[in-house]
């Protein structure tokens, strides 16, 4: 079992300051989520920082997530008063809508006023959500670094877009504990922590374990598997939180090992390769299109 993970990097502190010094020069903030964990990906801060100013969300990966439940997290976000946008930032997809979005709400600022002033917003969310993608974007150049890890983004900028609007990035933060385990699991599977602090193997194999509840044919046809063991004893653990030995999960593992041809010397299962194996096609919608949170 992954032990409870509390990751909170001194800058996390610092950008938690940077975003209250800052939101009285914005009009509207605009959060990106992941579409595959909605609640998960939100930092909890956020609701207390921006309070009443107008809020966009973004769920992004949306072409990841499963379209059903997209819809559902829509209409559950857009309930409490934001504006939601399903958007794909890597191929741009949903830009142009959030554009239309952004421009009525620079009419609504302007309205009446005779001299015209530029819309200003924030862009906020937790560490490798898509924050840089949709920078860019925006931008319509590479203003933003990306990258497929957490933490590439550094420090504030003010970026000029050609509508005449300003965007603030600031750096992707988290909060400082963890209460539920399940939220630093659902992070840790889509890439929001770096693996480096992870125990890889034991990752996936939770990963695993809740695919087969939720989306268990997918994973058979993804492995060519012939069928999954039976879920009875599903999630069974020991006294210590570890995945009991000979677990449908750990079976299921060791089929898929077998499947790619991930076995070492004197013929053990290459556990650490077959982890990253199923966490990369995870990530990368390979496996199918999956939503861990669901209403």
């Amino acid at each position: 079992m992954i032990e409870q993970i509390n990751w909170y990097p001194g800058h996390m502190k610092k950008t938690r300051e940077l975003i209250a010094e800052n939101l009285k020069m914005v009009d509207a903030v605009i959060e990106v989520v992941d579409a595959r964990i909605p609640m998960s990906s939100r930092n909890p801060i956020i609701d207390e920082l921006v309070k009443r100013k107008r809020r966009i969300i973004v769920l992004n990966k949306s072409d990841l997530s499963d379209g059903r439940e997209n819809e559902r997290w829509a209409e559950h976000f857009q309930n409490s008063g934001a504006i939601v946008l399903l958007m794909n930032c890597m191929s741009g997809g949903g830009v142009q809508q959030l554009f239309k979005v952004l421009t009525k709400l620079q009419e609504e600022k302007n309205e009446g006023q005779v001299r015209k002033k530029a819309l200003r917003m924030m862009i906020v969310g937790v560490p490798n959500v898509g924050k840089s993608s949709l920078i860019n974007r925006m931008a319509g150049k590479k203003s933003a670094k990306t990258g497929d890890r957490p933490g590439v983004t550094r420090g504030k900028q003010w970026l000029n877009l050609e509508n005449n609007m300003q965007l603030l990035d600031t750096p992707g933060i988290l909060w400082p504990k963890f209460e539920d385990p399940e939220v630093g699991l659902n992070l840790a599977f889509c890439g929001s922590i770096k693996d480096e602090i992870l125990d890889v193997a034991s990752l996936a194999l939770e990963l695993i374990s809740v695919l087969m509840q939720e989306y268990p044919q997918l994973l058979v046809e993804r492995y060519k598997l012939e069928d999954l063991p039976k879920l009875r004893d599903l999630g069974d653990k020991d006294e210590e939180g570890n995945r009991a030995e000979g677990s449908p999960a750990l079976a299921t593992m060791d089929a898929i090992a077998l499947k790619r041809g991930f076995i070492l010397p004197g013929k053990k299962i290459d556990y650490e390769r077959c982890g990253k194996t199923v966490l990369d096609e995870f990530r990368a919608g390979m496996i199918g299109r999956i939503t861990l949170e669901k209403i």
